[in-house]
């Protein structure tokens, strides 16, 4: 990609609005510093000191972190948080960004707010090793008062945008943000305005979402198609072009080390192969770098081609980035690039 095609693109951005509609949860960091480890005088078990907190959103918080990164001029979370500390906590962060608007992110004493904690073991001169995790997530169905108020404000951002980031962070189908109801919302919405820049993933695979663009990994594409192997790249390629003729939308796939590559409705088919890896990596948050940099750049005027580059780009710098969730900035993104 040249300077002037990266800065045609890009330089767009800040006049820019997208939506982030998903599940949005709070990643909570505690760092341990093992040579202060103690015994529990009561338990006798192992006392880990945590010495630092990091609170930053994650889930579709990531996407969103992504998009301040590449310096989007409006950004706007659609999704709730519980009314509890962790709630707090996240909308505090959300707000912290630049170009977030909170107008359609809410809080409810009817759910709690999704958090992963990460106890983090932090040593000079090694990696950051994460522990087992303490989650906090919804088990049950989201309230009806709930959902009626997430479609209210997609219907309403969905004329406001010039692109919307759909993600779905949850493993139990009902319980987040993406419901049936949800979903049936921006199928009428996919069919009312056609032109509108949608960008879907979704951990749980994509089947029942509507004529939205598909963003999945190769694992996610070949369960969607039903094939039982590991895809090699031309299977891939030939699936996705399948999927983006019969959607009439885009679809982008992720390839680890491979990749990325695009397909068209037109028959257009174009892969990326990925940067070079050096040192250790954190492939945590990559997927989300990925999306919030298609959904930029095709709502900027790139091609899949441009878009697959920056995405790509995107990519390798987040999972160099260790003990984290991480972001790629325009600036590091044209230094890989350009």
């Amino acid at each position: 990609m040249t300077a002037e095609r990266f800065q045609a693109i890009t330089g767009r951005y800040s006049q820019l609005s997208i939506a982030v509609v998903g599940d949005f949860c709070l990643d909570r960091y505690l760092e341990i510093d093992p040579a202060k480890s103690e015994v529990s005088i009561e338990t006798g078990l192992p006392v880990h000191n945590v010495v630092r907190v990091r609170a930053q959103p994650g889930g579709a918080g990531t996407v969103l972190n992504n998009l301040a990164a590449l310096g989007v001029g409006k950004i706007f979370p659609a999704g709730f948080a519980g009314e509890d500390g962790e709630g707090y906590e996240l909308c505090r962060a959300l707000a912290a960004q630049p170009g977030v608007r909170l107008d359609h992110f809410f809080q409810t004493g009817e759910r709690h707010t999704f958090t992963y904690g990460k106890p983090l073991v932090i040593e000079p001169d090694k990696t950051p090793r994460e522990l087992n995790r303490l989650d906090q997530k919804n088990w049950t169905p989201t309230p009806a008062g709930v959902v009626a108020r997430l479609r209210a404000g997609v219907v309403s951002l969905a004329d406001e945008v010039d692109a919307l980031a759909i993600l779905s962070q949850v493993d139990q189908p009902e319980t987040g943000v993406l419901t049936t109801a949800l979903l049936e919302t921006i199928g009428k919405i996919s069919k009312r305005k056609p032109e509108r820049l949608m960008v879907a993933d979704s951990r749980r695979g994509l089947r029942g979402f509507a004529n939205v663009t598909f963003k999945m990994n190769r694992a996610e594409l070949a369960l969607l198609a039903g094939v039982n192997t590991e895809l090699d790249l031309e299977a891939a390629k030939r699936l996705a072009l399948d999927l983006a003729r019969r959607q009439s939308r885009d679809v982008f796939v992720t390839l680890a080390e491979h990749g990325l590559l695009g397909a068209s409705p037109e028959g257009l088919c174009e892969h990326i192969p990925a940067h070079l890896v050096h040192g250790p990596i954190d492939i945590v948050g990559a997927g989300d770098a990925v999306t919030a940099n298609l959904a930029a750049a095709r709502a900027a005027g790139a091609s899949i081609a441009e878009a697959l580059q920056l995405a790509n780009a995107a990519a390798s710098i987040v999972i160099h980035q260790l003990g984290t969730t991480g972001t790629a900035s325009l600036e590091q993104i044209k230094n890989l690039l350009v």
